[in-house]
């Protein structure tokens, strides 16, 4: 087909975002998979955690940005995933955007997450003019690496697309993780609620306690030319610490599993994205020693291989890509209200108080103007990918399954992270301590969550 009559076909095609007509049969879309890399790590001395733990002080490994363009079902549909802790507000805007031009798409399409190491950056575009336009003492990002983080992606992004293969297949896959993820909340051995299990918990009876809820299983999306695997998506739920806060930058224990899948497979492009991890952590497993890096990732590894190995092929048939709004309400409890953040903004001697006080008033100036969150899934029928927000609670992945109780659905976490920790109302009722600063939510989001993820995933 002549370029013209196929950008012809591609327009006639193109897909209304939640419309129930928004589908497109593969055989008609000739579905094509492009799959771009480059490196986004930070500069010696730029904040990690967003200020909250050391700043950089020697690079371990580099941090990467992985993802794949998906073309041929109305415009084009890209999952990326950053090395990063985590990337808000205008930040998360001015990174969508710059991909959707690179590849001809709109922002909405643009499945951005993080994978949440915390020696790595935090990046918010509004909480840092904050700080700066204040003077300070705090700092969150440096908008200049921001802006050339940003412009590296979106030309791999672009560059990419003269590389698409054919997409005739998706495969399925996965695999349960042994001894990684723990939920932070558990019953210590009086049977008394505790919410105090960290990624690193080097007291026994904290390690002792039961694992809680967690999803078990780590899955794979994997795209197929005939019998070729292009790219395997694979996703788990746990924060991604093994060791942390010394200033060396890292993607950590999922970086190692990640490298390892990818020399097993040269010809396939391997992604790892977080699942909904906030309340989920390797503690129980990790008491913070070095060496539990490499344990760790063999474990994410191991279940990866295995997912691989127990893929199972389907042909596409159709794809839908919808996207369905959120809005969760900015805090207003005590120290959250805009004149309490305002006045720690200016007056907090921490410099991390301050910073916490900028990103506050950066979700809260989002809400105030009425914009929501993108709750995005791209459907294959029998199996969908779903991306989440912040840090949803573990809860909310388990609900997004339960959706589509009879097919895969493979959920990633930390999309937009303005709202910092999306905790469900039990965790509110137990005074989960997590919630005391790194939750810029009210009460009442897990209603609103539950709502969203059923409607986004409906067929």
């Amino acid at each position: 087909m002549n370029p013209t009559r196929r950008d012809a076909m591609a327009a006639a095609i193109a897909l209304t975002v939640g419309s129930p007509l928004a589908s497109v049969r593969a055989a008609e879309s000739k579905l094509t998979l492009a799959t771009f890399d480059t490196e986004v790590t930070i500069p010696i001395g730029h904040p990690c955690m967003g200020g909250g733990i050391a700043p950089a002080k020697e690079i371990v490994d580099p941090l990467l940005v992985h993802g794949f363009v998906l073309s041929g079902a109305g415009k084009p549909v890209v999952f990326v995933a950053l090395d990063w802790c985590e990337i808000r507000n205008g930040a998360y805007d001015l990174f969508r955007n710059a991909v959707a031009k690179a590849v001809g798409t709109e922002p909405v399409r643009v499945m951005l997450c993080a994978l949440h190491q915390h020696d790595a950056p935090i990046v918010d575009l509004e909480a840092q003019q904050l700080l700066e336009k204040h003077k300070a003492r705090g700092a969150i990002c440096d908008l200049a690496f921001l802006e050339k983080a940003v412009s590296r992606a979106s030309d791999a992004a672009k560059a990419c697309l003269k590389t698409a293969r054919p997409v005739t297949h998706i495969g399925t896959g996965e695999a349960k993780v042994e001894k990684v993820a723990s939920n932070r909340r558990y019953l210590d051995e009086n049977g008394k609620v505790q919410y105090n299990r960290m990624s690193a918990s080097r007291d026994p009876k904290v390690r002792a306690g039961e694992e809680g809820t967690i999803d078990p299983l780590l899955k794979t999306l994997s795209f197929w030319d005939g019998d070729t695997p292009l790219c395997g998506l694979s996703a788990y739920a746990t924060h991604p610490m093994s060791y942390y806060g010394k200033g060396g930058v890292t993607a950590d224990f999922v970086g190692v599993a990640r490298k390892r899948r990818q020399a097993d497979t040269p010809g396939a492009f391997q992604m790892y994205a977080s699942g909904c991890g906030g309340n989920v952590t390797a503690g129980k497993y990790n008491d913070g020693d070095p060496a539990n890096r490499e344990v760790l990732g063999d474990r994410i590894y191991s279940a990866m291989a295995a997912a691989w190995k127990a893929t199972k092929k389907t042909a596409v048939k159709e794809v839908i890509f919808r996207s369905t709004p959120i809005s969760l309400e900015a805090r207003t409890s005590e120290g959250f209200s805009e004149e309490a953040l305002r006045e720690r903004l200016k007056d907090d001697p921490k410099p991390f108080g301050q910073c916490l006080a900028a990103l506050g008033l950066s979700w809260k100036k989002r809400c105030d103007a009425g914009k929501p969150i993108d709750l995005p899934v791209l459907d294959f029928g029998g199996a969908a990918i779903a991306l989440l927000p912040a840090e949803s609670y573990v809860e909310f992945q388990l609900a997004a399954q339960n959706a589509r109780p009879g097919d895969f659905v493979l959920v990633a976490g930390y999309g937009e992270c303005g709202p910092g920790y999306i905790p469900i109302e039990r965790a509110w009722k137990e005074n989960d301590g997590n919630l005391h600063d790194w939750c810029w939510v009210n009460p009442g989001s897990e209603k609103r969550m539950n709502e969203a993820i059923a409607k986004a995933l409906k067929k």
